[in-house]
């Protein structure tokens, strides 16, 4: 493959170095499920969680993947571990909740005994067991970090660093936006799909659908084609259009202006910069509130000038933020699973993990949407979260609700046997980037 990196405008890209032609069977087939398991789950940095989610020494959860069990925990010195979910001694498993606190594990068969920091401490009649070297019977440790305020797990102990997989950039990047500051508001959801994981990372990785499955969002983002800026960073990438009312050539300055207020239907945390922006917009209305702007001043720079004014009014420093990064949305990919639109204060994640009951055609996803509040409200405003059992029991807002009904219809035309290939467009630029290093990783046999 002939590597890209960096920004870049549409029109510099080399499309020829990309996947197009994807096989359907890459979303049905059990045995191209067991080669993703193989050399990607159980080789890569995935995201298992939120750092706060353990604020304390003893606070655990678990992580399953596929029929695999993990415990990341909290220790005494506040680092976070992950260890497998078994006792050293007879393999039984040690945390059968979701999470809870300890302050120590034990396993309920023989009653060993294991530190926060995986250590053997103690067993039971030790009499009965004999000479036993507790440092030799300590759990198995697996590669934990934190990096944004979200904790990253790896199977394979030895794996690069994440830094290295993630790389610089793409930390400098994210970090600008202060995500390991911003708290779960309104929506912290897991739930079972009826469709494949790479459904969901390929439709949240292009906007040509808008047409289709969001209407409504076409007076907003900007689908004109060649005006989108893609990043690749190694495995991973980002891809922005701008985000602005539409057809401003067409359309005078007060509908622009109503463009602006009808976007919480949609974003809703836009609503919180409403009332500086109309501010702003009444200081260029003459007294028949007829609106007339100077040269260099348009509704999306009064957007911006608002979001930003706001948002360093909470607190939030955004003085490492471009103005761009003021209004528009960023999607950022991070391989293998873990999608993210985000903006200056607020952001969310979609990730799609492969359901563990191993059917290729069911997935989990888990959708958090996240604000940036000022330290004595966050625990006020932070969202529970929730394991939505019954079909569309949920309500999600609306453009979410539209791609959760949309996806499971897409996976249902997949499995059709005489389909044997999905042809990408160009503007599905993102979903070919995905495929193609999909593609790297599964040519890796293990030896």
């Amino acid at each position: 493959m002939n590597e890209q990196t960096g920004v870049r405008p549409f029109a510099d890209i080399d499309f020829s170095a990309l996947n197009w032609r994807i096989g359907t069977d890459r979303y049905t087939s059990p045995e191209i499920q067991d080669l993703e398991r193989e050399t990607i789950w159980s080789k890569v940095w995935q995201i298992v969680g939120r750092a706060d989610e353990l604020p304390d020494s003893g606070d655990w959860k678990l992580y399953t993947l596929f029929d695999q069990s993990y415990v990341i925990v909290r220790g005494r010195d506040g680092v976070l571990r992950g260890f497998v979910n078994a006792c050293r001694h007879r393999g039984n498993i040690l945390c059968t909740e979701k999470k809870g606190h300890a302050g120590r594990f034990t396993c309920p068969y023989h009653l060993w005994t294991y530190g926060l920091d995986g250590k053997l401490i103690a067993v039971a009649r030790p009499d009965l067991v004999g000479d036993i070297d507790k440092g030799d019977h300590g759990l198995v440790e697996v590669p934990v970090e934190a990096f944004a305020g979200f904790i990253f797990l790896t199977p394979n102990k030895d794996t690069k660093p994440l830094a290295e997989f993630l790389g610089e950039e793409v930390m400098e990047r994210l970090a600008a936006y202060r995500l390991d500051e911003m708290t779960p508001v309104g929506m912290d959801v897991r739930e079972a799909l009826d469709c494949n994981w790479k459904v969901v990372i390929d439709a949240f990785s292009e906007g040509y659908h808008i047409i289709g499955v969001h209407p409504e969002l076409l007076s907003v983002i900007d689908l004109e084609a060649g005006n989108s800026r893609h990043g690749f960073f190694g495995d991973h990438g980002m891809a922005v259009s701008p985000f602005e009312v539409k057809q401003t050539a067409e359309c005078g300055l007060d509908a622009q202006v109503e463009g602006i207020r009808n976007l919480p239907g949609t974003f809703p945390t836009v609503a919180e910069v409403l009332p500086r922006f109309e501010e702003l917009v009444n200081a260029y209305r003459d007294p028949s509130s007829a609106i007339s702007f100077p040269e260099g001043v348009t509704v999306r720079t009064l957007l911006q000038q608002a979001t930003r004014e706001t948002l360093t009014g909470k607190g939030l420093d955004v003085s490492a933020l471009t103005d761009d990064q003021m209004s528009d949305n960023q999607g950022w990919f991070l391989f293998p699973n873990f999608f993210m639109t985000i903006r200056a204060g607020e952001a969310t994640t979609i990730m799609a993990y492969p359901h563990p009951g191993g059917d290729p055609n069911k997935c989990v996803w888990h959708v958090t949407a996240y604000m940036w509040l000022p330290p004595a409200v966050r625990t006020q405003y932070r969202a529970e979260p929730i394991e939505v059992t019954e079909p569309n029991s949920y309500p999600y807002f609306l453009a979410l609700q539209q791609d959760y009904e949309q996806m499971p219809r897409q996976q249902k035309g997949l499995r059709n046997s005489g389909l044997g290939h999905m042809s990408l467009i160009r503007e599905e630029l993102s979903i070919a980037r995905f495929h193609t290093v999909l593609d790297r990783y599964l040519a890796r046999q293990s030896a």
